[in-house]
C-alpha cells in the first residue's frame, strides 16, 4: 500500500477559503434583515389575531352582562409568544365602547417602528400608532 500523497490532493488554499468566507457573509448580510422583517411580521399578526379574539369576546360578554369588561384576562389568555412582544390592554371602556391597544415591547419595539401599537375599536376601526400606515399594518 502506497501511502505518499497524490501531488493534486493538496486541500484548500487560503485564497479558496477567504472567498467561500466572503460569500456566506454577502448572503448572510442579506438574508438576516429579510429573516428578522418575517419574525416582525409575524409577531405583529399573532398580536392581531389576539386583538380580534379579545373584540369578539368583548361583544359576547356584552350580550350576557349589557356591558364590556375592562380587563383582558377575564375575556382571553394571552398566549406566551404574544405576551412576549406585546402588552394587550383595554381602554375606553363604557357601556357602548372600548378600544383595545397592543403596545410592542422589548426588541418588538425597537424593530417594527412603522406599527409600533396596533388599536381596534368596537366598531372594527382598526388604527396605529407608528411611520407606517394602517393598510400596512393591519
Amino acid at each position: 500500500m502506497n501511502t505518499k500523497s497524490h501531488p493534486g490532493n493538496q486541500g484548500f488554499s487560503l485564497i479558496e477559503l477567504m472567498v467561500t468566507v466572503a460569500i456566506v457573509g454577502i448572503l448572510a448580510a442579506i438574508a438576516y434583515p429579510s429573516y428578522r422583517d418575517y419574525v416582525v411580521r409575524t409577531n405583529r399578526t399573532s398580536a392581531e389575531n389576539v386583538m380580534l379574539q379579545l373584540a369578539n369576546k368583548q361583544e359576547q360578554y356584552r350580550l350576557d352582562k349589557r356591558e364590556y369588561s375592562s380587563v383582558v384576562n377575564d375575556l382571553v389568555a394571552v398566549p406566551g409568544d404574544v405576551s412576549r412582544n406585546y402588552t394587550l390592554a383595554l381602554s375606553n371602556v363604557t357601556a357602548t365602547t372600548f378600544t383595545v391597544t397592543a403596545t410592542a415591547t422589548g426588541a418588538q419595539a425597537s424593530s417594527d417602528t412603522k406599527c409600533k401599537n396596533l388599536t381596534l375599536t368596537q366598531d372594527g376601526t382598526k388604527g396605529i400608532t407608528g411611520t407606517g400606515t394602517v393598510a400596512g399594518c393591519w
